[in-house]
């Protein structure tokens, strides 16, 4: 990543595609280098731009934003592009597949613009973005309708204190809330998160929430620790 965040727009409405060009380009270290009315064309422009973030809308024509996510996440030519996937609805059906195709996270698309860049920049670090205000309630939703879990098996190979950190992820604690909760140093928690991220072979955070409920490891209703 550059110094300056390049960010690819990705919406079928114009007047949404331009309000947030105003507000990338207002913004300091901030880019937005593109915009796509569909997501065939999200795809092209992102082979061919390259962008730090691609903003994701879920539902255009063409190609939804979850096809044109798992095309961009899954081209080896786009590793370093991550996608932030944004929805008008909390309970979206999309959302969980968008995560399973590789999004880095989402955000409703009422979120204010200081979240929004918040959120931008957040992406473009490697981390990863979910609406707090929706994550545990739709993901352990979807994952429960998902398809059959993947085996335990996995999970193998992870020690007691790593799942503890699993599920607590998958719960949407930020690494200072699992620092408070496990009464562990932040800089053992960030040890913990990196180990779970090689181990399970993760691309980022969001991806370790999916596999925490498909393994079983973290279920629907499960309180947070």
């Amino acid at each position: 990543m550059t110094d300056v965040v390049r960010v690819l727009i990705a919406d079928d409405q114009a007047l949404l595609r331009g309000s947030f060009r105003v507000l990338i380009d207002s913004t300091p270290g901030m880019e937005a280098v593109g915009e796509a009315g569909d997501g065939a064309a999200a795809v092209e422009l992102a082979r061919e731009l390259r962008p730090d973030v691609v903003l994701m809308d879920l539902r255009m024509p063409v190609l939804d934003g979850v096809a044109a996510t798992r095309h961009i996440c899954s081209d080896p030519s786009m590793s370093g592009v991550r996608v932030l996937a944004l929805t008008m609805f909390d309970r979206d059906a999309y959302v969980y597949p968008a995560l399973q195709a590789g999004a880095s996270g989402f955000l409703l698309k009422d979120t204010s613009p200081s979240d929004l860049v918040a959120g931008i920049r957040v992406i473009a670090t490697g981390e990863s973005v979910l609406a707090p205000t929706v994550t545990r309630r739709l993901i352990a939703d979807f994952s429960r309708h998902s398809a059959t879990p993947r085996p335990a098996s996995r999970l193998v190979g992870l020690t007691g204190r790593e799942q503890d950190v699993l599920v607590l992820i998958a719960n949407g604690l930020s690494n200072a809330e699992i620092c408070e909760r496990l009464v562990i140093s932040l800089p053992t928690v960030k040890t913990h998160v990196s180990s779970l991220l090689t181990k399970l072979r993760a691309r980022d955070r969001a991806q370790l929430v999916i596999i925490a409920y498909e393994s079983g490891l973290a279920e629907p209703g499960m309180p947070a620790g």
